[in-house]
């Protein structure tokens, strides 16, 4: 389920406020503007001094992507690499340019576009190598932007009750009201690891397995263009590559299943 990510966090939300409920309490006595001035904003300059301006700029796209999860049809990719092993095997690498332009993915077209240049197998397999290298550190920089301000979230909240409770203690004179402060100052705690454990973590776990789904996809990928380069029988190829998915999702593609084409995957690079 691709909406996973975010049916949790809302869950997740919901059972707290609905635990204040239970308790007897009002949701709306957690709406404290100044905890979440300290909190919120304390976390994003905190991160942002963490990282770059450029990774910041992404952070909108990063959460679209974890709500939406991956757009990755194995099994069309497989269908339309063996189509392409036929027709290598068959007509020669070079009869594979006509097929270029219906390679929506960046990634298997320039493999292909090695393949039909003529390129010495183990140059190419450095060079998608290389992509895949530079994939896996751009993804480990996403994640780390979550991570990070999942790091920071609880101990702003921390100081955000702390400058409260300062606050407080400067009132004294004043003992009716400070029940309604000591609680308020609280919040600024519920904020930070509220937003840590509900929010920043759980969307940085899922980026990382996002990452980790699309590495193992681009394998599969690199795998399947070296073997049209080797002349691979194609009934085999559809074999090799569906040893890349795990036994329950595997059907028999090299048999001749009909698949439509993969649709585009647009990376969080």
């Amino acid at each position: 389920m691709k909406a996973n990510t975010a049916i949790g966090i809302g869950a997740g939300i919901a059972c707290l406020l609905l635990s204040v409920i239970l308790e007897g309490g009002n949701p709306a006595a957690l709406i404290e503007i100044p905890a979440f001035v300290i909190v919120a904003g304390g976390t994003g300059c905190a991160t942002f001094a963490s990282t770059t301006l450029e990774q910041m700029k992404r952070v909108p796209a990063l959460y679209k992507k974890a709500f939406r999860g991956n757009d990755i049809d194995a099994h069309a990719a497989i269908q339309q690499m063996v189509k392409l092993a036929e027709k290598a095997r068959r007509d020669g690498l070079l009869a594979l340019e006509d097929d270029l332009e219906r390679l929506d993915d960046p990634f298997t077209r320039k493999g292909v576009q090695l393949v039909i240049d003529g390129t010495d197998s183990d140059l190419l397999h450095s060079i998608l190598e290389s992509e895949l290298d530079g994939m896996s550190e751009r993804h480990g920089a996403n994640t780390h932007i979550f991570a990070t301000a999942g790091g920071f979230a609880p101990t702003l909240g921390i100081i955000g009750t702390v400058l409260s409770l300062v606050h407080v203690l400067e009132n004294l004179s004043s003992p009716s009201t400070l029940g309604h402060a000591i609680a308020g100052a609280c919040v600024a705690t519920l904020y930070g690891v509220g937003s840590a454990n509900l929010i920043f973590l759980p969307v940085a776990n899922k980026l990382k397995e996002l990452a980790s789904e699309e590495l193992s996809f681009r394998h599969m990928q690199l795998e399947a263009i070296l073997s049209i380069q080797a002349g691979d029988n194609p009934r085999m190829l559809g074999e090799k590559l569906e040893a890349f998915l795990p036994p329950a999702l595997r059907s028999n593609v090299a048999a001749g299943e009909k698949a439509d084409p993969p649709a585009e995957m647009k990376e969080a690079a």
